[in-house]
């Protein structure tokens, strides 16, 4: 059995992985779906590079608030693909990007898809009629020099940036460089033939968790060096959770900020996270008051979550088990038709917990346990979402 570090001794040494059991808790496929869609350009190895990629473009931005009147749209027959704008304040016109084009359409009330079929000079009349009559009458624009200028973003007046490298910098004063010179670091990997969580992998391209491209920025980082126990398993082996965190967001408002902490067994190759419990999440939308929030609430619990003692989490995982609400069958069945579960759900949940603990449900724990392991095998997401969050209600009454 692979050597087992808690909290309270980090520093001892890691000889092998940690057996984990990931039939336990949920699946979350979010990391997954960002590493599984990010081309190489937007892979970084460390948070010290990633920050400075995102703090770079920064630096070479302005925001600014004009009157969507002043806006001046160009357009040429010579070149039916080209458009550009010519804003007060810059002598240059401006290249809008893909993503920008389609939020200044959204602003004027104008059909991205359709404009975008258009030869430059009509989309270009419709458009200009669009700024000239829009309502809101001003817009703030976010603009790059970078060899040629351009419209990375258009938004309402109010919206509230709060920058990438504002976030990144946040992770960075409890993580470090993210690559374990802290105990936050990119996640190892599941060996699925020993079923145990390596924590040590080398961060390289495949592996990585750190993610930027030019309108978001999102990253995964875990304690998985120092296991946490909570209980027993039925065989005697120790319950094994890591803590765990991801976070993301959009300068140019194509997403809010967000930062989600949970606990997990283990995270595979493909970055799925396994076995996941206490999942919390904080969102932030680019209001005008978003930068004020940033600091005074997501950054906090952000290293709240990382410094914090894990003994909560325990507690709350020890009274589940130990709190019994079902003694015979027909307790059972009551106590999930009582909150909402069909007939089939029921009798699929007790039967899960039969065959993987060696007993009917009998705790909050074991009932938990069931759903979670019954919500994984729903082909539909928003089915598996409403098991999972009964689960996690059930959990959190204990």
């Amino acid at each position: 059995m692979a050597t087992i570090l808690t909290q309270s001794d980090p520093s001892r040494p890691v000889s092998a992985g940690y057996k984990v059991d990931i039939s336990r808790g949920q699946r979350i496929g979010r990391v997954s779906s960002e590493w599984f869609s990010r081309p190489d350009d937007e892979r970084f190895l460390s948070l010290s590079s990633l920050h400075a990629a995102v703090r770079a473009r920064a630096e070479r931005a302005t925001a600014r608030t004009v009157e969507t009147r002043d806006v001046r749209v160009e357009a040429s027959r010579e070149d039916a693909e080209r458009l550009a704008l010519l804003v007060p304040g810059r002598d240059q016109p401006i290249m809008p990007t893909h993503w920008s084009f389609g939020q200044l359409c959204s602003l004027v009330g104008a059909p991205a898809s359709y404009l975008r079929q258009l030869p430059a000079p009509l989309a270009g009349i419709n458009m200009q009629h669009g700024l000239l009559s829009h309502r809101a009458e001003l817009m703030k624009t976010l603009e790059t020099d970078d060899g040629r200028i351009e419209l990375r973003a258009v938004t309402g007046p109010d919206y509230g940036r709060i920058w990438d490298h504002e976030l990144v910098a946040a992770v960075m004063r409890i993580a470090g460089d993210g690559t374990g010179d802290t105990r936050w670091k990119v996640p190892g990997l599941l060996d699925w033939s020993t079923m145990t969580h390596n924590p040590f992998v080398e961060v390289t391209k495949d592996t990585t968790t750190l993610y930027a491209s030019d309108r978001d920025v999102f990253l995964f980082l875990v304690d998985d060096a120092h296991p946490i126990e909570a209980g027993r398993l039925p065989n005697g082996d120790p319950d094994l959770f890591f803590r765990g965190f991801y976070a993301w967001n959009s300068e140019v408002g194509s997403k809010t900020l967000g930062i989600a902490s949970f606990y997990l067994r283990a995270v595979c190759m493909n970055r799925n996270i396994w076995g996941a419990e206490g999942f919390e999440e904080i969102s932030i939308r680019h209001s005008k008051f978003a930068a004020n929030r940033f600091a005074n609430e997501a950054a906090p619990a952000l290293e709240n979550f990382a410094t914090s003692s894990p003994a909560p989490f325990m507690a709350g995982i020890k009274a589940a088990r130990e709190r019994l609400v079902a003694r015979t069958d027909e307790d059972r069945q009551s106590f999930l038709r009582k909150r909402g579960f069909s007939k089939g759900d029921t009798d699929r949940i007790i039967a899960t917990v039969l065959d993987e603990e060696g007993h009917p449900p009998a705790s909050i724990f074991d009932f938990v346990q069931g759903i979670t392991a019954v919500a994984r095998d729903k082909p539909h997401q928003d089915a598996r979402l409403e098991l999972e969050g009964k689960a996690a209600k059930l959990l959190t009454a204990a």
